[in-house]
């Protein structure tokens, strides 16, 4: 698994039982506390290897820091905080990089291992499928409105509990039911990560804004005017692709756009598996996970996205 299907990792096979999942990804920081900003970047990081099916096994630092103006402690907390999501997800630190830079920026290169032929990838959607959603969706704006102090103490920390949750629960009751596809919700947003899936299997995703998952006061923050940097560009990167028929305003419409970090799993299942996955990963605490859509048939055999 290569380039191809703007899937979330590479797999390359090592033996008939075996195959390595390697990806790397590094984020600014979206909060001032180093140990909590290492804890954020680490789940985002190792995300990438649940999204494919595998298990992150070692871990590499990937580290932009302004020595200068920044002093060591700071770095350490932020490698601390790292480490403690990657020892939560049983792989290892296994050194690094730095470089002196003007701003922060942290992150992992993370191998892990898969079977050949249980690997999942986004492009594997069929007419059918239903979509199921395990984290709610909204931390681009919050991070954005908390800058200006308008998220309550209470919503920013739930959305700070959500993205420092390892994707590693969900991943292992997935891994019991039949993946179609799957790919994990970040940077693109739903509505970008969705259509890759969609592009790449030849469906059409039929989403139904109701039943999306978002966290306390995103919505709120949209419809006051807070927006992200990126936010113009996910729209744009989609919307030849996407149709709303359902009449939502604009700022109501932005969520779909909102860039996630560390966000949650996106995957297709059979129809008859949906009810019964989400209660099992309701049970093994995924409280957020739902069903919010559905794969049909696309007329031109092209990937396409329909928000009802």
């Amino acid at each position: 698994m290569g380039f191809d299907t703007s899937d979330d990792a590479g797999v390359y096979r090592l033996t008939d039982d075996i195959a390595i999942v390697t990806t790397a990804d590094f984020i600014t920081p979206p909060v001032n506390d180093p140990f909590l900003y290492g804890q954020i970047a680490a789940a985002n990081s190792l995300s990438d290897v649940y999204a494919m099916g595998g298990r992150p096994k070692v871990c590499l630092n990937l580290i932009c820091f302004p020595a200068g103006k920044l002093a060591p402690d700071v770095m350490h907390g932020i490698v601390a905080g790292a480490l403690d999501k990657i020892t939560e997800a049983g792989a290892v630190l296994a050194g690094g990089h730095t470089i002196d830079d003007d701003e922060p920026k942290f992150g992992l290169a993370v191998t892990g291992v898969v079977h050949p032929e249980r690997y999942w990838s986004n492009a594997g959607v069929r007419p059918g499928d239903v979509l199921v959603l395990t984290k709610p969706v909204g931390s681009g704006v919050l991070f954005n409105a908390n800058l200006k102090g308008w998220v309550s103490p209470e919503a920013l920390q739930a959305c700070l509990e959500t993205l420092t949750t390892l994707n590693r629960t969900a991943a292992d009751v997935l891994a019991r039911y039949e993946v179609h596809a799957a790919t994990d919700v970040t940077g693109f947003g739903l509505a970008g990560h969705g259509f890759e899936m969609a592009d790449g299997s030849g469906v059409c995703l039929e989403i139904d804004v109701d039943r999306i998952p978002v966290m306390d006061e995103a919505l709120d923050m949209y419809r006051r005017g807070m927006n992200t940097g990126v936010n113009a560009f996910n729209r744009q990167m989609v919307a030849a692709h996407t149709r709303f028929e359902v009449d939502l305003p604009d700022w109501h419409r932005e969520i779909v756009y909102d860039p996630q970090t560390s966000g949650g799993l996106l995957a297709a299942v059979p129809a008859g598996q949906g009810p019964d996955l989400v209660a099992s990963l309701k049970e093994a605490g995924v409280s957020a996970a739902v069903v919010i859509g559905r794969a049909v048939a696309s007329g031109d055999g092209k990937g396409a996205l329909v928000f009802q």
